[in-house]
């Protein structure tokens, strides 16, 4: 697990650090083409979609463009972010956003949905949270749904972990303690110990990865 770290740091509680990756983040380089493939495999009727991290709700909005019809959640602790999301969503009755932490186990109250999607979040849990949280997921989407993950993930070596931080522009020193990164092979194993069927990494570039499964 390159780049997971032996205590548990979580910069996201900082509202300072979270606006510094909104201001970044469309420097690294192909995350439009990790988006751009989340956006060519949605299903093609979704009602209701949830998104796990949705921070200012910059995936939310593109899955409800490709998909005017549906509804959509999004799910963040960061009231930052979540302030972000609420002015993008301003007057835009298909969303609710729900501040909760992706560490403690999804609501019950979220109900079922018909897609469920994450953006560079979930790597934020411990590697033991990653695992139960996908299970989570299973059991709010409808026989059929689908879960799209664009994730972080981990490198097989530490060499190949920093060639990555030296692609999108940061050395070993500037790496986010926050991160908890597994690799793609142990994630798409948990997805299928969850239940899910046709797991797949279906996008990558380095530690950005895209990966799909569906409910039977």
């Amino acid at each position: 697990m390159t780049g997971a770290t032996a205590s548990r740091v979580n910069r996201w509680v900082d509202a300072a650090w979270a606006e510094r990756f909104l201001s970044e983040r469309d420097e690294i380089p192909h995350r439009a083409d990790g988006f751009a493939a989340l956006l060519e495999v949605l299903p093609e009727r979704v009602g209701r979609v949830l998104d796990l991290g949705t921070g200012d709700g910059f995936a939310l909005s593109m899955v409800l463009g490709e998909r005017p019809g549906a509804s959509g959640v999004g799910v963040d602790f960061q009231p930052a972010m979540l302030a972000r999301a609420a002015e993008r969503f301003d007057r835009d009755d298909r969303v609710e956003l729900i501040e909760h932490d992706l560490d403690l186990r999804l609501p019950d109250s979220l109900g079922i949905f018909d897609l469920v999607v994450s953006s560079f979040a979930i790597h934020h849990c411990s590697p033991d949270r990653q695992r139960s949280l996908y299970a989570e997921v299973y059991d709010l989407l409808e026989p059929g749904g689908m879960f799209v993950n664009l994730e972080h993930v981990a490198s097989p070596t530490r060499a190949l972990h920093e060639e990555f931080l030296g692609a999108i522009g940061k050395t070993p020193e500037h790496d986010d303690p926050s991160n908890q990164l597994v690799e793609v092979v142990p994630l798409l194993g948990w997805l299928v110990e969850a239940g899910f069927t046709d797991a797949d990494c279906l996008w990558k570039w380095r530690e950005l990865a895209l990966l799909t499964a569906r409910r039977p």
